[in-house]
């Protein structure tokens, strides 16, 4: 029972990592780390954020290559 709501946690944190990474390249605006004064702690946060960055571009490239999918026009 533990295990599986830890697995939740993790999975729901990874799910926001990527929501802000993909904001952060829809739109250009990123969390200020550099605000943060414990260095542990910044570095704990941008490797946090990396992990949404690299499931954010698993995602798109997934997307890229599939039939399922393609590209927009913008408006």
């Amino acid at each position: 029972m533990v295990l599986g709501r830890l697995f939740h946690y993790a999975f729901d944190a990874v799910l926001v990592s990527t929501l802000v990474a993909g904001v952060r390249r829809s739109s250009g605006f990123a969390p200020q780390t550099e605000s943060i004064p414990d260095p542990t702690l910044r570095s704990v946060t941008e490797r946090y954020l990396g992990i949404g960055e690299s499931i954010f571009d698993m995602a798109q490239a997934t997307a890229v290559n599939s039939s399922y999918f393609k590209r927009g026009e913008r408006r």
